[in-house]
């Protein structure tokens, strides 16, 4: 069974960071694409950012651009997105999801239908 387990949320002041966790279970962490969503309330769902593990490359959405940073360790079956500079609008439930096997680059950072697993989330709160 495949599980994704996010950590690493909580609230920040406005200009801080984090480091989101999206620990992986139940699959090869060979062959495969990690991103980063997220929801705040109201809105729909954006796409953060993506990460292949074929090439390493990733995508980014333009809003994040240059403040995060997506990273894996497949040694620890982890995908992180270390996030700096944030911002109030960052506040949101911020969802990892997993396809795998995965071959070639990073999927578009807004590509969430070609994912099938999903974590539950965990909350960024940037107050201002």
């Amino acid at each position: 069974e495949v599980q994704l387990v996010e950590s690493g949320g909580g609230l920040v002041q406005a200009g801080g960071s984090l480091r989101l966790s999206c620990a992986a279970s139940g699959f090869t962490f060979s062959d495969y694409a990690i991103g980063w969503f997220r929801q705040a309330p109201g809105k729909e769902r954006e796409g953060v950012s993506c990460i292949s593990s074929s090439d390493g490359s990733t995508t980014y959405a333009d809003s994040v651009k240059g403040r995060f940073t997506i990273s894996s360790d497949n040694a620890k079956n982890t995908v992180y997105l270390q996030m700096n500079s944030l911002r109030p609008e960052d506040s949101a439930v911020y969802f990892c999801a997993a396809v795998s096997p995965w071959f070639g680059r990073a999927p578009d950072h807004n590509s969430a239908n070609v994912f099938g697993f999903w974590g539950q989330g965990t909350q960024v709160t940037v107050s201002s």
